[in-house]
C-alpha cells in the first residue's frame, strides 16, 4: 500500500477554540486521510482564544499528531484599557461615535506596533523550533492559515530554509483588503510594512488559497498563484443535528454567530419595526433569535424598537447546539460589510445555513460572492443596505409561506460545498502542483 503524503498545518485556532476561525482546517484535517494525506498540526500551547467550544474537540482524531509550543500575547495588557478591548482578539472593535479614547488608543497600538497582529511574538520561537523539526521529519507540504496573518510570517521564514517544500498560504480573510484595515489608524510606515509583508507572502507561497472567488482574483492581480476553495458544511454533522419539527410555533428569523457594529443591518431592524407596527398577525407570530455574541450597542438599539418584546437572545452556544438552533428557524440572517471592497467576503456560516435547507436573508454590497452562491443554489435573497421596499416584500412573502406550510427546502446544487468535496479539491490542487514540481526538478 502506498504511503500517505505528509502535510504540516500551522494554525493559531484549534479546539477548544470556538467560532468560525477554527472550522476550516479542523474539517480539512478530518478528511485529508481519505485522500492519501497524513496531517500534523502545529498550534500554540497556551493561546488566548476569544471563544471556547469544548465540543469541537470530539472531531479531532485520537491518532492525529499535534505539536504545541508556548505563545506570549499582549492582550492581557491591552485589556487594562477596558473590557471592549477583548473584542480585538476576534478582530472586532468599536467604530465612529461608539469609540472611547481608550478604544482609539488600543486600535492605534494594535495597528502600528503589532504588525501584522498581536500574535507576531510567536513567529521567531516557532520558526526556530520548526526548522529543526523539519530537518528531522519529512513532509511534502506545509500550510499557514490566517488570520492571524502572523502565521504567514512563519511560512516566509520556513520557505527560505526549505525552498523545495511546498507552501500553501491560506487566507481565510484578506490581509490589507479586509474591511476593518482602514480603521486601524495606521501611519504611512506601518501601512507600508503591512503591504510589503503581504506581497512577500503572495510572491513566495507556492499556492495561495482564498475563501472567495473575488479574493482569489484580487490575490492573482497582486502576483499570487491563487485559487479559491470556499468554506463549507460537514454533511454528517449537519444531518445528524437537523430538527424533526416541520412547523414551528413562531416564524423565526435567526442570526447565528458574532454580530459586530461594522456589519449591523440597520435597514432590517427598521423594516421589521414598520411591519410589526402595522401587522398584528406578524407581531403575534414573529421571533428574532440571536445565537452568539451580539454587540451590546446593537442589542440596545433593537430594544428601542417594536422588536423589543420579540427578541430571544440565547447567547453563545456550542457549535452543535448552534446547528440545532439553525434547524429550529425559518429564515437565517447573514450580514457583510456594506462597502464594495467587501464583495468577496463569504461568511463561513452561510454554508452551514445551506445545509439546513432554510431560506437565507443576506445583506452586503450590491454585487457580491454571497449573492452568486444564493443565486446558484436558490437558497435565499441578497439585499444591499438601501433596498427597503424589496426587503419588506421578501419578509412578508416568507411569512406567508410559513403560515401556509410551504416546505422549507428549495435549495439545490449545494453538495459542492460539503467539507469532504472541498478537501478533495485541495488534494487535487496539491497533486497537480506536485506533478509540475517534479517536471521542474
Amino acid at each position: 500500500m502506498k504511503s500517505p503524503k505528509k502535510i504540516l498545518i500551522i494554525t493559531y485556532y484549534w479546539p477548544p477554540a470556538g467560532g468560525p476561525g477554527v472550522q476550516r482546517w479542523l474539517k480539512f484535517v478530518k478528511y485529508l486521510p481519505d485522500f492519501g494525506w497524513k496531517p500534523t498540526v502545529f498550534i500554540p500551547e497556551n493561546p488566548s482564544y476569544p471563544i471556547i467550544d469544548e465540543t469541537l474537540g470530539k472531531e479531532v482524531s485520537d491518532d492525529l499528531e499535534i505539536i504545541k509550543r508556548k505563545i506570549w500575547e499582549p492582550y492581557q495588557i491591552a485589556e487594562i484599557f477596558g473590557k471592549d478591548n477583548k473584542k480585538f482578539k476576534a478582530g472586532q472593535f468599536d467604530v465612529g461615535k461608539n469609540q472611547s479614547w481608550k478604544s482609539k488608543l488600543s486600535i492605534w497600538v494594535r495597528g502600528n506596533f503589532f504588525i501584522p497582529d498581536a500574535r507576531v511574538f510567536w513567529v521567531k520561537p516557532s520558526v526556530k523550533f520548526l526548522k529543526e523539526y523539519l530537518k528531522e521529519n519529512h513532509f511534502d507540504a506545509f500550510v499557514t492559515t490566517g488570520p492571524p496573518h502572523s502565521m504567514h510570517l512563519i511560512g516566509l521564514e520556513l520557505k527560505k530554509e526549505f525552498p523545495q517544500l511546498k507552501w500553501v498560504a491560506d487566507f481565510r480573510d484578506p490581509w490589507t483588503e479586509i474591511s476593518y484595515y482602514k480603521h486601524l489608524k495606521l501611519t504611512k510606515s506601518a501601512d507600508h510594512k503591512h503591504r510589503n509583508l503581504e506581497q512577500q507572502v503572495f510572491e513566495k507561497a507556492d499556492i495561495t488559497l482564498a475563501t472567495s472567488f473575488s479574493d482569489a482574483e484580487n490575490f492573482r492581480q497582486k502576483g499570487a498563484n491563487a485559487f479559491c476553495i470556499t468554506n463549507g458544511f460537514d454533511r454528517n454533522v449537519s444531518v445528524a443535528e437537523q430538527s424533526q419539527s416541520d412547523h414551528r410555533e413562531n416564524f423565526t428569523l435567526s442570526y447565528i454567530g458574532v454580530l459586530e457594529q461594522l456589519r449591523n443591518p440597520k435597514i432590517l431592524w427598521k423594516v421589521l419595526h414598520e411591519i410589526i407596527a402595522a401587522n398584528n398577525d406578524f407581531r403575534n407570530n414573529f421571533q428574532l433569535k440571536f445565537v452568539g455574541r451580539i454587540d451590546d450597542k446593537i442589542l440596545a438599539e433593537i430594544k428601542q424598537s417594536e422588536l423589543r418584546d420579540l427578541i430571544n437572545n440565547l447567547g453563545y452556544l456550542s457549535h452543535s447546539e448552534a446547528n440545532v438552533e439553525m434547524n429550529e428557524s425559518d429564515l437565517l440572517l447573514i450580514t457583510n460589510f456594506p462597502d464594495e471592497s467587501s464583495k468577496g467576503i463569504i461568511p463561513g456560516k452561510i454554508f452551514e445555513y445551506l445545509a439546513t435547507g432554510k431560506q437565507i436573508l443576506s445583506f452586503g454590497p450590491e454585487e457580491s460572492d454571497v449573492k452568486k452562491i444564493l443565486s446558484e443554489t436558490n437558497a435565499g435573497k441578497h439585499f444591499s443596505y438601501a433596498d427597503e421596499s424589496a426587503l419588506k416584500a421578501f419578509l412578508l412573502q416568507q411569512f406567508e409561506d410559513w403560515k401556509s406550510g410551504t416546505p422549507d427546502s428549495k435549495t439545490h446544487n449545494i453538495e459542492q460545498f460539503s467539507r469532504k468535496k472541498l478537501t478533495q479539491k485541495l488534494t487535487e490542487l496539491l497533486g497537480v502542483f506536485q506533478l509540475e514540481f517534479n517536471k521542474i526538478r
